[in-house]
């Protein structure tokens, strides 16, 4: 900026300009001094100070003639330009408090398939544009622990039982049942009994032990008589699904997930296939914690969204 516009911006008094658009849109002094309840003099005064500003003159007033000087026509045009973006200052400000931003750092526990809480995510990204995201993947228990100690906004995990620490609703249930791979004796065979299941090599998730949040799928191999010793064990899905499939032994894994492999002759489920057990996914906030905008807005739509869909539709058989 030159020294002149430097020293033009801050000896101008912004007020003036708001006086001389009256006065041009009221068509001369006395109707201006009229409509600002000011005195003539006020009014006349203000202009004099403006025009000494500019060091141009601003308006052609002789008897019976009131017009705008080329450069008056340019400072009205662009003080109405100015004014008009200071009238939508408070438009643009309560505009500015509903953009959403920040980090929301979700953990979760292996291979969550939940099309609610997918649809949810996708809307949000949409609505919410500023918003960035982390996913990590861990085993139930490390998710309630970051939860907790604040290092996640919100986990996705399996609980045995209720955290007096933590906001835990159910985001979704599924039912688990047992399958095997192509290289089990087993696999594409329709009339498999459960005594033929029996005595069977298996292998398991860690949750799976007597006081783990998978407890009911270690009952379900107790249930059919699979070896008690596990030949495979991981606390990650898709490498239980991964030992399943290249024949270590039959696994339990949750239907709606192992669906598509079995479609695509890789999973073969194998009996019992009534009365499977239901396992609840829960979505876990730790009420503690003084979270951004991003964070309040994700777990208030995700609230929303299991408030307003029954349990029997959030799940997945």
């Amino acid at each position: 900026m030159r020294p002149y516009e430097e020293r033009f911006l801050w000896r101008l008094d912004w007020n003036l300009l708001r006086t001389f658009i009256v006065v041009v849109e009221q068509g001369g002094v006395t109707r201006a001094a009229e409509f600002m309840n000011l005195s003539q003099p006020t009014i006349s005064s203000a202009l004099k100070r403006l025009e000494e500003t500019t060091e141009k003159r601003l308006l052609d007033r002789r008897p019976g003639r009131f017009a705008l000087t080329p450069a008056g026509e340019t400072v009205y045009c662009e003080s109405l330009m100015i004014f008009g973006s200071i009238s939508r200052l408070p438009g643009l400000m309560a505009a500015a408090e509903t953009v959403v931003t920040g980090h929301i750092a979700i953990a979760m526990t292996s291979h969550v398939v939940c099309s609610h809480f997918d649809e949810v995510l996708a809307r949000f990204n949409i609505a919410y544009p500023e918003v960035t995201y982390s996913i990590s993947i861990t085993d139930s228990a490390e998710v309630l622990s970051r939860v907790r100690q604040n290092q996640a906004s919100v986990g996705l995990c399996l609980m045995r039982e209720d955290d007096p620490i933590l906001d835990s609703r159910i985001l979704f249930r599924e039912f688990f049942g047992l399958f095997c791979g192509p290289p089990h004796r087993l696999f594409g065979r329709s009339d498999v009994g459960i005594e033929e299941v029996s005595g069977e090599r298996s292998v398991s998730f860690q949750t799976e032990s007597e006081n783990g949040p998978l407890y009911l799928v270690r009952q379900l191999r107790e249930r059919v008589n699979l070896q008690p010793e596990p030949h495979g064990i991981s606390a990650n899905l898709p490498e239980v699904r991964r030992m399943i499939i290249n024949g270590m032994g039959i696994g339990a894994l949750p239907v709606h997930v192992a669906q598509r492999d079995v479609d695509a002759r890789l999973l073969w489920q194998v009996p019992p296939k009534e009365n499977l057990p239901a396992v609840d996914i829960h979505f876990v906030v730790n009420p503690r914690r003084s979270m951004n905008p991003a964070e309040t807005a994700f777990v208030r739509t995700i609230h929303e969204m299991i408030a307003q869909t029954s349990l029997e539709e959030r799940t997945y058989n």
